[in-house]
């Protein structure tokens, strides 16, 4: 079954206050995504005049991207996982140096179906904000199928950054 990334006008709505925030701050933002599969940086490009404030983003869904392009160390990926609070500190430390960018959202989780642990249910996403004065990482069990798992995170991460910006 074929799903296409529908932004919501919510999800648009915050992407365009973001946008106003950086400008405003004449600040930008760079993403690093692996469960959301580039859904944050699909919903920031919607926005007319995007490539204002928003300098670009990195998927990297496999451990080795996030080692190779996000220099998430084998440690960390070893001891704690991709889907936890130092990968996605990592992840935004990496994003913000190869994007050059004022701020980093990255986030990592298990969007399900399936995939899950007692220890890291499906629905269970890290994100990390990093910015000027602000490091913020922070888990959130979302619920529902792995498009709505997705699009609150998406959500959940703009607000953050509109909040701390």
């Amino acid at each position: 079954m074929v799903t296409t990334t529908v932004i919501t006008p919510q999800t648009l709505e915050l992407a365009e206050q973001l946008g106003q925030c950086l400008l405003e701050k004449q600040q930008t933002i760079a993403t690093a995504e692996s469960c959301t599969g580039g859904g944050i940086g699909y919903a920031i490009t919607e926005v007319a005049g995007s490539s204002a404030w928003f300098n670009g983003g990195l998927i990297t869904y496999t451990n080795d991207l996030k080692r190779q392009l996000l220099n998430v160390s084998q440690r960390t990926l070893e001891k704690d996982g991709a889907v936890s609070a130092e990968c996605v500190k990592q992840m935004a430390l990496g994003a913000q140096a190869q994007c050059n960018s004022s701020w980093a959202i990255a986030v990592s989780g298990v969007a399900g179906p399936s995939g899950g642990s007692a220890d890291k249910p499906v629905g269970l996403v890290w994100m990390a904000l990093l910015g000027p004065g602000c490091e913020e990482v922070w888990s959130q069990v979302f619920s529902g199928n792995r498009q709505r798992v997705r699009a609150q995170t998406i959500d959940e991460v703009l607000k953050k950054a509109i909040k701390n910006l």
